[in-house]
């Protein structure tokens, strides 16, 4: 073992460069989140040389000459004066690591100018060596990185391919434009634009720029402020009939700084869980505001990861302003109840959903189309609900017309007689399929998938599931495995209907199902829930509802009269999320008339 002494200032600054800088991609992070702090409106990113050469220019407030020094030095930055800043982050660099660090694995030159002066400043840095010039340049900053991790072969023998590495920049590029829709960003590749942000300042905008239309028409708005807590979530989420493969398209933020999060992850997949077919999961862009008190960034070098002061409650606010985005829930467009309505409402409330931990408490809803705020204690309800209340309080019921595009959810059996027929329903294809001539185009519903959503929701809000006594039941023998499984959950069974009574110890019978099963065979229910299960008990009320709902859904191949076809449509559209069964599989498909013009060469 040597003597001790003193590591060289750019040694030191090479190893703090394995955290901070661990490809290309980790330049332009840091640079763009600079250039963003800077107050930039437009950010130019080039990419050359297998994506060692970067150069990131911006038109933000630049950096004072007598400061350029400093900037380059280990922990050196404008964004904390105090030490108590550390607890108050508004910016998303602070650290003072990122210059320091590109500095020692490359080549870099920057140019700046703050709008104080008439001339810029030059700096040349390498091998953590810096000298300045004075030169002529636009108000902002360029910084232009030459052979990265020239100096450091190990790194550079472990980067990708050229493509995959440009890949990850991309999606670095994606992400600062998809939180800073107000800012232009332009990212060139060997010359070319690949990607190109207008800075609208519109989300909805920013995303088609960056992706498709395609992606915006299936998207649906996020917008929950809670005033108490100061919490505000905005955005947009994919309907779950649109999904991808991985969770690669899960753009989430916190403060507008684009994080991994478990505790926002977990909450987008318990909203989605029984909406999306197993490992297909949606396209989300979504950022979350929080007092700066009440959430520390400061927990790796690469400020990727967060802590909460309060991790139930984000976790809380994010699923419920998610699941109220599916169900069409919009900001501003909701009144909070009176007193005296909430009591006439009390009767109706349901009780409080709650993961299998007990620990994360999910929200109350009241007959799935009133919303509670939990850390509120504020309730919300549509206008259109609110006009319901006041026509039956008042005797004088005039059967309103929900808006069919709302899709809001309303027990048509209670609020509604008979209706006329309003869908324009061409007939059935494969006696599966409805098929309708919509507005937007020949829309074809799957029956048995529609009924399945609304029978499924409608058991969802019932305390009590109207049962079915038998008289004459089938003996069903099971295993002993699956006799412990019944024995240790009958009360669940008891929930959705189900009277269960044990002969022996793997003989059960049936003693009375729930009414809308009365046609279909005992045995077969229970071998359905059994298979759904596949050894996992987790969530069983859920599956034993699911399998329910499937049960009792009329089939395909079924042959349907116009009215029956008309009530089922009818069912289905009042749904609170009437994108897929509760299995994942969607619901309906939409072929737009343009595209059948198009096809058959019609110019309208």
């Amino acid at each position: 073992m040597g003597r001790i002494k003193q590591l060289s200032k750019n040694l030191i600054n090479q190893i703090a460069a394995g955290e901070v800088i661990e490809r290309p991609s980790s330049v332009v992070k840091e640079l763009m989140e600079n250039s963003v702090d800077a107050g930039a409106t437009k950010i130019s990113v080039e990419i050359n040389n297998d994506c060692r050469d970067i150069r990131v220019a911006d038109n933000g407030s630049g950096i004072h000459p007598d400061d350029i020094m400093l900037a380059f030095s280990k922990h050196a930055t404008s964004k904390l004066q105090e030490d108590e800043d550390l607890f108050d982050i508004h910016t998303l660099g602070f650290r003072g690591e990122a210059l320091a660090s590109i500095i020692s694995i490359s080549k870099l030159t920057c140019t700046t100018r703050t709008k104080d002066f008439e001339t810029g400043t030059k700096v040349k840095c390498e091998n953590s060596e810096v000298t300045k010039v004075e030169t002529g340049c636009a108000v902002g900053t360029i910084m232009d990185i030459k052979d990265l991790f020239y100096n450091v072969p190990v790194r550079l023998k472990f980067l990708k391919n050229a493509n995959t590495e440009f890949s990850y920049i991309q999606e670095i590029v994606q992400s600062i434009a998809l939180s800073h829709p107000d800012v232009s960003v332009e990212l060139k590749k060997f010359g070319k634009t690949v990607l190109k942000t207008s800075g609208q300042n519109n989300l909805t905008q920013t995303i088609k720029e960056v992706f498709s239309s395609d992606v915006t028409n299936n998207l649906k708005e996020v917008l929950k402020t809670d005033d108490l807590s100061g919490l505000k979530i905005s955005g947009f989420v994919s309907t779950p009939d649109y999904t991808r493969s991985s969770k690669k398209n899960y753009h989430i933020y916190i403060n507008s700084r684009s994080v991994k999060c478990p505790v926002f992850q977990k909450a987008i997949d318990m909203v989605y869980k029984h909406l999306t077919a197993n490992n297909k999961y949606p396209f989300v862009v979504l950022n979350l505001e929080i007092p700066t008190h009440d959430v520390d960034v400061n927990v790796h070098p690469t400020k990727k990861e967060v802590r909460y002061k309060n991790p139930n409650q984000i976790f809380n606010f994010i699923y419920t302003s998610i699941e109220a985005g599916l169900s069409n829930y919009i900001e501003g467009s909701y009144t909070p109840i009176t007193n005296q309505v909430s009591e006439k409402l009390s009767e109706l409330q349901e009780p409080v959903r709650s993961t299998s931990s007990d620990v994360i408490q999910f929200p109350s809803k009241v007959n799935n189309d009133f919303y509670i705020d939990k850390d509120s204690d504020t309730m919300f309800i549509s206008d259109m609900d609110m006009k319901i209340l006041e026509h039956k309080n008042t005797n004088s019921f005039s059967n309103p017309q929900p808006d069919i595009k709302q899709k809001q959810f309303f027990n048509h059996e209670e609020t509604h007689p008979a209706l006329e027929p309003s869908e324009k329903i061409i007939g059935q294809y494969h006696d599966t399929y409805i098929l309708i001539d919509s507005d937007e185009g020949l829309e074809i519903v799957d029956q048995h998938i529609a009924e399945e959503r609304y029978i499924y929701e409608k058991l969802s809000a019932e305390k009590n599931i109207v049962s079915q006594m038998l008289f004459v039941s089938d003996v069903i023998e099971i295993s002993t495995t699956e006799a412990e499984l019944i024995k240790e959950n009958i009360e669940k069974f008891e929930r959705f209907g189900y009277g269960i009574e044990f002969l022996s110890d793997t003989e059960i019978i049936f003693r009375k199902i729930p009414q809308l099963l009365s046609k279909v065979n005992p045995k077969d229910i229970l071998a359905d829930i059994l298979d759904n299960i596949e050894g996992n008990i987790d969530n069983l009320e859920e599956k034993i509802l699911i399998t329910t709902a499937c049960k009792a859904s009329v089939k395909a191949n079924t042959k349907l009269t116009i009215w029956q076809m008309e009530e089922i449509i009818k069912k289905w559209r009042t749904t609170k999320m009437p994108y897929t069964c509760p299995h994942g599989r969607p619901i309906s498909k939409i072929i737009p008339h343009k595209e059948l013009a198009g096809f058959f060469q019609r110019s309208k």
